[in-house]
């Protein structure tokens, strides 16, 4: 622990930590631009990095975007990322009537709040969440995989028929290669370059960055009015926080137990607490007008739902959305073992991360503090001046991976490929999950299958394992109901 402990709080953890909160802040306060975009870019930045130097980078970077979309969303009424949608209902009316400095003082403390409320339940019981882990078996580890891509799948956009067909592409894809059990090469169609499959970081690149800066340049950029960036400081009114303080606990609390669910994610957990925050007001027809208790809700659940995602990724392997997912695939590239195993074989690496989690949430808070008048200027930018500077990183990150053109040749296809798929309406959210679980998943079947003859009979007789089977076919249940009522309805 102290090892982990010291290694963020070092001056590397500090150094790396400042550039991933400012980039993570950049890239969350320009509509569009998203953090597991840039994280995904990040990657092979962290190829020469130390795998504590490179989480702590990668962590800061998504804490930061997270709570960045907040400073567009307030001043432009465009949240600068998905997870500040909520944001947008009030924190754009209060700088309308001339307080924007105290909009953004509400969600730059909200943040803070609850992205340290997050991180006091992951630091507490992500280890014995991981002690009670390590004890499952291969079929409790492929029934649990199995619960996070039927819950992707089902609360993803486009509907879950789209999320479950997307999944299975993933799933697909991440076939051709050599055969984990028999070590026999498989659907590579006698082609030499695929006998080691498609490489994790040109697909995250292909499908998560390029394909978006092609949807980007496809469709005409939306214009926001934008108030007066003067007086676009942060400013805090301890009275608004004392009236909050259970709005702050409450959203934290909603926040932090989405966010530990696999698939679920920030913008829920917002969506979610904003909901939760207006029922039980007082002033509830204050909500939408720039009501300070729904720009608390919001900014806290999704910075909650943030940190708290940490908590299934290091604990059990998990993913709870896209974000982490890349995060995983950083682990993956570092040669760790992300799941049960890694606090009893990098222990100083499990620690790291709950560290980096809490000094991301400090040093974000403090950008935001001091530099939030000039990130508002960002506002103005024009995405399509990124564009190709983004395109350059993504061929220089593709190729960096094994020094192979056929890797760049993988990222675009890819990024065509996600394209049509999103234009196809089908979220790419599930196939990344699924192309990075479904190794893992097939790997923990098969060796079941061998451990108990061939029989499928302990994935429902063992407890764990039967209670993540139930919540797969509870959740499909869920969704065929409510798929019933829907079309009852119209």
């Amino acid at each position: 622990m102290m090892e982990g402990y010291l290694a963020a709080f070092s001056v590397n953890g500090l150094l790396w930590a400042a550039v991933g909160a400012s980039l993570g802040i950049f890239v969350g306060a320009i509509p569009g631009l998203s953090g597991a975009m840039v994280i995904a870019l990040a990657l092979p930045l962290t190829y020469f990095m130390s795998a504590s130097d490179a989480l702590i980078l990668l962590i800061t970077i998504y804490i930061g975007a997270t709570t960045g979309g907040l400073i567009s969303a307030t001043l432009m009424n465009m949240p600068g990322t998905e997870s500040a949608i909520m944001t947008t209902l009030d924190g754009y009316p209060m700088a309308q009537k001339g307080e924007p400095s105290r909009a953004l003082g509400l969600g730059v403390g909200a943040s803070l709040a609850g992205g340290m409320l997050a991180w006091v339940v992951l630091a507490v019981f992500s280890p014995p969440l991981s002690d009670f882990a390590v004890r499952f078996g291969p079929y409790e580890i492929f029934s649990m995989t199995l619960v996070a891509l039927v819950l992707i799948a089902a609360i993803s956009k486009g509907g879950f028929v789209n999320g479950l067909i997307s999944a299975g592409l993933g799933a697909l894809l991440s076939f051709p290669g050599i055969d984990p059990v028999s070590g026999s090469l498989r659907l590579t169609f006698g082609v030499s370059a695929l006998d080691n499959g498609f490489s994790l970081l040109p697909v995250m690149l292909g499908m998560l960055v390029l394909s978006q800066v092609l949807i980007d340049v496809s469709k005409t950029a939306a214009v926001a009015e934008i108030v007066d960036s003067v007086s676009n400081k942060v400013a805090f009114k301890l009275r608004d926080f004392r009236i909050n303080g259970w709005n702050l606990i409450r959203s934290s609390v909603i926040g932090t137990w989405i966010g530990i669910l696999p698939g679920i994610g920030a913008t829920t957990a917002s969506i979610v607490s904003y909901g939760v925050a207006k029922a039980t007001s007082k002033n509830a027809d204050q909500f939408g007008k720039g009501a300070s208790e729904g720009i608390v809700a919001s900014e806290t659940a999704n910075n909650a739902a943030a940190v708290g995602s940490l908590a299934p990724l290091i604990a059990l392997g998990i993913p709870g959305s896209v974000t982490t997912a890349i995060l995983l695939g950083a682990m993956v590239i570092h040669d760790l073992n992300p799941g049960p195993l890694l606090f009893s074989s990098n222990p100083d690496i499990a620690y790291t991360i709950i560290a980096g989690a809490l000094l991301a949430n400090i040093i974000v808070f403090l950008i935001m503090w001091i530099a939030t008048p000039l990130l508002a200027k960002l506002m103005y930018l024009d995405k399509s001046v990124l564009f190709p500077v983004i395109v350059v990183f993504c061929v220089i990150g593709a190729f960096s991976v094994s020094n192979d053109f056929f890797d760049v040749l993988v990222m675009l296809g890819f990024g065509v490929f996600g394209f049509l798929l999103q234009k196809a309406r089908m979220p790419v959210g599930p196939f990344i999950i699924a192309y990075i679980l479904t190794p893992i998943a097939e790997v923990n079947l098969r060796s079941g299958l061998v451990l108990y003859d061939g029989s499928y009979l302990p994935l429902l007789t063992r407890p764990i394992s039967l209670f993540f089977v139930a919540a797969s076919v509870a959740t499909l249940l869920w969704v065929a109901i409510s798929a019933l009522r829907e079309s009852r309805k119209a």
